[in-house]
């Protein structure tokens, strides 16, 4: 989408949402001033800032459509028919940060529009959910999640039960630091369960490690828990 008609269809999105969700309203408006005095020639160089704003387009699309429907029964089934990560995105994560004052916002906006963001372990990310997937598992990955939430990825193996997941290759000594603001950030939106995963990128066949982990504790960790994994 070429960076004129994001701002157009941005503005549409704002003049919809008004009626429907003032939340998101808010939210558009807020990505809508982000970009609004930055040329089309210096947003079209801006990959994960046009990354971000394709995406999010596309949610607020999903959104508005979904808040469309006539009753609250047939948004919940139209919720129902998507597979149980996407269904946890837009039944829960997604109207959670528009609900809630996301302090991470502003800052990570920033730094998309600075270029200093470069999503270094996206190729593994991509990896990893490509193997679950082959696998007749689902994943959802955002900015919104991995920027304010914490998670790099939301997976869900065989009993449909999403489990937000991060993974870091951090040096064990600094693991614990990263627990703890990881658990904070989870806690805050009100993420119910969590893995964080620690991996040796040196171990022989790490990824296959990291995604029977991230679906075993998919389908087995508790509600309340938000566990830290080294392996």
């Amino acid at each position: 989408m070429q960076s004129l008609k994001i701002k157009e269809k941005l503005n549409s999105l704002i003049e919809e949402a008004s009626t429907v969700d003032t939340r998101l309203a808010i939210r558009l408006n807020q990505i809508n001033l982000w970009i609004k005095d930055v040329k089309p020639g210096t947003l079209m160089s801006k990959k994960f800032v046009l990354l971000f704003l394709q995406q999010f387009i596309q949610d607020t699309d999903a959104w508005l459509k979904l808040k469309s429907l006539s009753s609250e029964e047939e948004q919940q089934l139209a919720l129902d028919a998507l597979p149980p990560t996407l269904k946890y995105w837009y039944g829960y994560l997604f109207p959670k940060w528009l609900s809630k004052d996301d302090s991470k916002f502003f800052i990570w906006r920033r730094k998309l529009m600075a270029g200093d963001f470069s999503q270094e372990d996206g190729k593994l990310i991509d990896s990893i959910a490509d193997i679950i997937e082959q696998g007749g598992g689902t994943v959802v990955k955002r900015y919104i999640v991995d920027l304010s939430m914490a998670t790099d990825i939301i997976v869900s193996s065989s009993q449909n039960k999403p489990l937000c997941v991060q993974i870091t290759s951090i040096s064990e000594e600094f693991l614990q630091d990263k627990f703890n603001n990881w658990e904070n950030t989870l806690l805050f939106w009100e993420i119910e369960r969590g893995l964080l995963l620690s991996y040796n990128p040196g171990a022989n066949d790490f990824i296959n490690q990291v995604v029977n982990t991230a679906l075993d504790n998919s389908d087995n960790l508790n509600m309340g828990i938000y566990r830290k994994l080294n392996l």
